[in-house]
């Protein structure tokens, strides 16, 4: 007699809509974590008018939450496979609802700042453990159904981010953008305490040490990355932290290798799948943090689409993705995971192309089209993506290996604004050279982020037309690199994923 077999026919019936109320749960949750991204970004300049902060406080408000996200979400992954993924989940809510609070009612930059990493801490939990709950809670046979409801929650928490800030900023202050945050996270708190089981704690000691050097490398990696936008390579505030980052990852994996109980065992990155999955998660969201970031900046500063309009353009590609991440799995089932995460890569590749096609006046049809393949893409393979590498690991492992996994999404992130910042950078004032007198040199960063408009005050209006056309070339190149991106992508799926199942070549 099984064990299954012993149970009251009343528990039988009941555990599976328990894992759906656990499943609904932990939606909520990722949507909340998602939401909180784009919303806040759309309350920049009415958080900086109303608190009078300075360009480079209003930085920070944005940097203190991406920093502190970096720092703690492999720290929360392991946290939870040693302590338990309930508690530590639970605890997580509790200080992201705490700091969303604080945030509402910061009275200046400093304590904006300081609520934001606070808010980060708690969101790198819940964004580290809502995967690894879904994972131990789910059997393996219904778990890739319910890891692409999760995905295309998640996803569409992205997108109606901007929709909502405009709505909620058309009636209400700033403050508003934080105060959402907190009935969600209530509800989220009193659906987990009641629907998240408990999870088996690891008996071995936390590796102290290794949490420290990880959390250190990649704040200092974020942070140089996050520089670099503005400075050259070279420059001190760049390349410090990431030399830094880079040792301290350095001394991570060494250590990693030594300690009698590593954060992440080296085997975890060996395992089946579980590699090659990240790998690709990281180029992809290196190519879609870039991608959708000068693809706003091009149709609100140059196109000169409302707030409004530009959120609900998001929607374009928000639509597909959760349409393709629910029938993801019966493609999958029929053609493997490779066909469909290099397939994914390339159709979301080709959109993101579509983008170079994109200029003013009338970039709404590029756009739609082009936002429909990459949301579509996308959908298609990162919930397969997501699928491949957690069911590689062993159910000890997965709070550790959800928390490197949204690092590898965090860091792609990083890379690719980055490395796509670079290339626009570098071509628009290339163009901007070409078209103007020396004379204007001046006006090349204005022209980069995008405040055209500005320039075409300052100079006049055949300047303003030279700076669209300065900034279109350098929003080209940078789309048609995260294309590649994508492409690349593609090919280390195709290389490394069998033909019919969901792993992937050791």
């Amino acid at each position: 007699m099984t064990t299954t077999d012993t149970l009251p026919r009343r528990t039988r019936k009941t555990i599976p809509h328990h894992r759906r109320l656990t499943l609904a749960v932990m939606c909520l949750a990722a949507f909340i974590i998602q939401l909180d991204v784009t919303i806040v970004n759309i309350a920049l300049p009415r958080i900086q008018s109303g608190l009078g902060l300075a360009a480079g406080t209003l930085l920070w408000v944005v940097s203190a939450y991406a920093l502190s996200l970096a720092a703690f979400v492999p720290v929360a992954g392991a946290l939870g496979d040693r302590f338990g993924h309930r508690p530590v989940f639970l605890v997580g809510v509790g200080v992201f609802v705490a700091g969303s609070a604080a945030c509402a009612l910061a009275r200046d930059g400093v304590e904006l700042v300081v609520a934001r990493a606070i808010q980060g801490a708690g969101g790198a939990s819940m964004l580290a453990l809502t995967l690894s709950i879904i994972a131990t809670a789910f059997p393996a046979r219904s778990r890739a159904r319910a890891i692409s409801t999760w995905a295309a929650v998640g996803g569409t928490g992205f997108g109606v981010g901007p929709v909502a800030g405009g709505l909620l900023l058309s009636t209400a202050g700033w403050s508003v953008v934080f105060w959402v945050n907190v009935p969600v996270g209530l509800l989220v708190l009193a659906g987990a305490t009641v629907t998240v089981p408990r999870s088996r704690r690891s008996e071995h000691p936390l590796d102290r040490l290794g949490a420290v050097l990880c959390a250190v490398g990649l704040v200092a990696v974020t942070y140089g990355l996050s520089r670099s936008g503005g400075h050259p390579w070279t420059a001190p505030s760049v390349a410090g932290p990431l030399l830094l980052g880079l040792v301290a990852l350095g001394c991570f994996a060494g250590w990693e290798r030594r300690a009698a109980h590593p954060m992440a065992p080296p085997a975890l990155v060996r395992m089946p799948g579980f590699a090659a999955a990240a790998t690709v998660y990281l180029m992809a969201y290196a190519a879609f943090g870039g991608i959708l970031y000068f693809a706003t900046l091009f149709c609100q500063d140059v196109a000169g689409w409302s707030v409004l309009r530009t959120g609900l353009s998001w929607l374009f590609m928000n639509i597909p993705f959760l349409g393709m991440a629910q029938f993801g799995g019966a493609v999958r089932e029929r053609f493997g995971a490779r066909t469909l995460v290099a397939g994914g890569c390339l159709l979301a590749g080709f959109g993101a192309a579509l983008l170079t096609l994109a200029s003013t006046p009338g970039p709404w049809a590029v756009v739609a089209v082009a936002f429909v393949l990459s949301g579509a893409g996308f959908g298609a393979f990162v919930p397969v993506l997501t699928h491949v590498a957690m069911g590689a690991v062993p159910p000890p492992l997965t709070g550790i290996a959800s928390g490197l996994l949204n690092t590898a999404r965090q860091v792609g992130t990083a890379v690719g604004l980055a490395l796509l910042g670079y290339v626009a950078a570098d071509r628009t004032l290339a163009a901007w050279r070409r078209h103007t007198s020396p004379g204007t040199a001046g006006q090349g960063a204005d022209v980069v982020a995008g405040r055209v408009s500005s320039v075409g005050r300052t100079l006049g209006p055949a300047y303003h037309q030279a700076a669209v056309t300065s900034f279109e070339q350098g929003f080209h190149w940078a789309v048609g690199v995260g294309a590649g991106l994508l492409a690349a992508g593609a090919l280390v799926a195709w290389r490394t994923f069998p033909r019919r199942d969901g792993g992937a070549r050791g």
